[in-house]
């Protein structure tokens, strides 16, 4: 299959290139400077350089493949999250080069879109289990996934097949958030809004990255990309901290989440989301199935 990749050299498409270079697809992967071009070629597949917002550009590059897969995010660090206006680039990635990847994908004849998405955009749900099916409550700074989920059912209305990711909080060696909690942990503070004993459901980075390999081969819809078992926060903590070999961390007060607005709204809720549709519908399973297993691993390799 020829598949045409954006978000190439972020924590996720980094991981998702050679994988699918070494699963036999041919593969055009957008780098924006130089240097991620040649690590894009290094990798195994045909760097290109493509303005992402120019929607004649996004055509003609599109041109000629059977699938696309959108992971281009520009995640502000959390230093800076519940700032006004940190989300602001994010939210046009989501909407605009979503619809020009739709359009293109459409205006060949039809294809696949597989589009990254965020599941904690769903509501507080308590203890309850959190498939496809419950009720959504994006915060300010994460409806424009909604437009990027949008886009995939326009390429499934218009004959093609579009697949939306709904990623759980992602965790690894490599990526920023994943830092900000291992130095947090290690001077023994949990990095978390919420209660102790409320759900945050995770996915390592190597997992999210073999379930956009799989998603070339699922039905079109919406699937959550998470692990079998999530965690409490306290679990979740605690589960770094032994990977660490420090103490278990003390908690930040509830009203720091008042301070941080939407953005710590959001991360207070609780939410133990299902990933069996995603493994009903394709042969991935994670090779972490909660994080107890996978922090040991990121904390080895980082």
């Amino acid at each position: 299959m020829k598949v045409f990749v954006t978000g190439a050299t972020g924590v996720l498409g980094r991981r998702v290139v050679p994988l699918l270079t070494a699963a036999g697809h041919t593969v055009t992967a957008v780098g924006r400077t130089p240097e991620k071009r040649a690590a894009l070629e290094r990798a195994g597949a045909t760097a290109a350089d493509v303005y992402l917002f120019d929607a004649a550009a996004v055509r003609a590059a599109v041109a000629g493949h059977d699938a696309v897969v959108n992971l281009a995010t520009r995640i502000p660090p959390s230093s800076r999250a519940a700032f006004p206006g940190a989300w602001k680039e994010n939210d046009r990635i989501r909407r605009e080069v979503s619809a020009h990847l739709a359009d293109a994908i459409l205006a060949a004849g039809g294809g696949r879109l597989v589009q990254e998405s965020f599941a904690p955009m769903y509501a507080d749900g308590a203890a309850a289990w959190l498939d496809e099916s419950a009720p959504l409550n994006p915060a300010p700074h994460t409806r424009s996934t909604l437009d990027a989920e949008r886009a995939a059912a326009r390429v499934t209305d218009g004959g093609g097949t579009g697949v939306a990711l709904r990623f759980s909080f992602f965790y690894g060696p490599d990526g920023a958030f994943a830092e900000d909690f291992i130095k947090a942990v290690r001077r023994g503070l949990a990095p978390s809004f919420g209660a102790a004993d409320r759900y945050f459901s995770s996915i390592h980075h190597d997992d999210a990255a073999s379930a956009v390999v799989a998603a070339l081969d699922l039905p079109a819809g919406v699937y959550n990309v998470t692990d079998d078992e999530p965690l409490t926060r306290r679990q979740f903590f605690d589960a770094l901290a032994d990977a660490l070999g420090v103490a278990p961390p003390r908690f930040l007060p509830a009203w720091l989440a008042r301070v941080m607005g939407s953005v710590g709204e959001l991360l207070t809720r609780s939410q133990r989301m299902s990933n069996a549709k995603l493994r009903a519908a394709s042969p991935w399973a994670p090779r972490y199935p909660s994080a107890r297993e996978g922090w040991r691993a990121a904390v080895a390799d980082s």
